[in-house]
């Protein structure tokens, strides 16, 4: 089984790709259409400015083929930045608009008086980014992607979290301040805010969630379109 790891120049490729091979999967790191096309599963992964890597997407065509993979019932995973790319839109430097897989806005972490809204400075008593280790609530326990697993820590390293639009898709929150969106889900469509690869037992648990996923769909059907 090949898991596909989207490549537009922005991600934490190398640690992902690692990650899917101690589980025991191909981890293909790749910008190539047929490839992710053709593939069991497909992973976006992300780091850095959302309006950058949407136009990243867009320049190479690919942001055509993680919603033609996802539109063929492929499982697709958004990682940190990508699992913000998923959603409709972000106001981070400005109005972006996403890949509208999901119905939902990324935000920055509200202001206030505490101090300077700045990268590692504080906004409403909060340090932006929000960078470190917190606790996952599960509100959907049944949930395959989070099925045999119990709560813990995972690690988290953003500036701006997403609302989504519905309540069903939240399928896990972690506590900074105020509830924040943690892990989503609808249909073959997920996401995870934290860095699940850096996030130990736990995120080693919910990658090989979403693996099965991958697994389960490939031997139900052949879903490939390369």
């Amino acid at each position: 089984m090949t898991i596909a790891i989207v490549d537009y120049g922005m991600g934490n490729l190398h640690s992902v790709s690692k990650a899917v091979e101690r589980l025991g999967f191909e981890g293909l790191v790749t910008g190539d259409a047929d490839a992710i096309l053709g593939a069991d599963g497909v992973v976006l992964p992300g780091v850095g400015a959302f309006g950058d890597a949407m136009e990243h997407l867009r320049a190479s065509g690919l942001d055509g083929m993680v919603r033609q993979a996802a539109a063929a019932g492929v499982p697709l995973l958004g990682i940190c930045l990508g699992m913000q790319l998923l959603f409709g839109e972000s106001e981070e430097h400005g109005r972006n608009a996403g890949l509208g897989l999901l119905p939902g806005r990324a935000v920055r972490f509200a202001g206030g008086s505490a101090g300077a809204d700045a990268e590692g400075g504080v906004r409403g008593g909060l340090k932006v980014p929000h960078m470190g280790w917190n606790r996952l609530e599960f509100l959907q326990p049944d949930n395959p992607l989070l099925a045999g697993l119990e709560e813990g820590h995972v690690y988290f390293v953003h500036s701006y979290h997403v609302l989504p639009e519905r309540k069903e898709d939240l399928l896990a929150v972690t506590d900074y301040g105020h509830p924040v969106t943690a892990i989503v889900g609808r249909g073959n469509v997920y996401g995870m805010q934290f860095h699940p690869e850096k996030s130990g037992e736990l995120g080693m648990g919910l990658l090989r969630n979403f693996l099965a996923l991958a697994e389960r769909a490939g031997v139900e059907g052949d879903r490939r379109l390369g």
